[in-house]
């Protein structure tokens, strides 16, 4: 596709920052609009955790990149930081305690705002798999179906070039906006304060799970070769974790109704 957006002298702006920005952007506010609205988050809270929070997503990113590869990152730490991109799971799975307990600390309630963090999750994430899809990473299977899309840019990430492949990074996308809209419709419906956020991880872990199918990247790493992936089987986890919850909360909400 178009990895490099423009050249500007010897600045060179990549589409996949460029999109992630753009999400972030989008993400922050949002989250400052119904922090506000919701519970009356100031701007430099916000601000606050916004920082956190970009911080959070680069090292539990970067982190989780080793399980891709122990034996390569291990002996070459140096290539964590080389631009060879982000585990989506290493950065949600650190963000999560990090907003636990900065909600805790402001002193905001914390499953409400986890209910706001879903949609910002999901402005954040689907802007970067327009990303990956521009710059070629996180690429599908080769295919002869109708979706196939065929990378031909030498600079892209996307293995091999000239044949087409399943577009998993606009699945994804797309998958994550119907999965936004849901949140935002289901606001005004919901039962107790953090069903979004439980919703939002249960229904991702799924997706994903099924996604990772039609992922040809085979060096993300894999618990049980070619049949279980490494997202796979964090997805397994996830959808336990917040089903449990899940369940707990909802039967504490219905309690307090009586």
């Amino acid at each position: 596709m178009h990895p490099i957006l423009f050249n500007f002298g010897s600045i060179t702006i990549y589409t996949y920052g460029f999109c992630i920005a753009v999400g972030a952007l989008l993400g922050f506010g949002y989250m400052y609009w119904q922090g506000k609205k919701q519970f009356g988050l100031t701007f430099d809270q916000s601000n606050n955790l916004f920082v956190m929070l970009v911080v959070a997503g680069i090292v539990g990113g970067k982190f989780f990149l080793i399980f891709e590869d122990p034996a390569l990152y291990l002996s070459n730490p140096k290539k964590l930081v080389s631009g060879s991109g982000f585990v989506f799971y290493g950065s949600l799975l650190l963000a999560i305690p990090i907003m636990l307990w900065y909600f805790k600390k402001i002193k905001v309630p914390v499953l409400g705002m986890l209910d706001v963090m879903a949609v910002v999750t999901c402005i954040v994430h689907g802007c970067g798999r327009i990303g990956c899809f521009m710059a070629g990473c996180c690429y599908g299977k080769p295919t002869d179906s109708i979706f196939g899309v065929t990378f031909t840019n030498p600079v892209c990430q996307a293995e091999p070039l000239h044949t087409a492949l399943h577009p998993t990074q606009l699945y994804e996308a797309i998958f994550i906006f119907i999965l936004m809209t849901g949140l935002i419709l289901l606001r005004s419906k919901k039962k107790f304060n953090g069903q979004l956020f439980l919703i939002y991880l249960i229904a991702y872990a799924m997706g994903r799970g099924v996604l990772e199918i039609f992922r040809g990247d085979i060096q993300r790493g894999f618990v049980i070769e070619n049949i279980l992936s490494n997202s796979q089987f964090i997805s397994l986890g996830v959808i336990s974790i917040a089903a449990y919850f899940y369940v707990r909360l909802k039967r504490k909400s219905n309690l307090l109704k009586y």
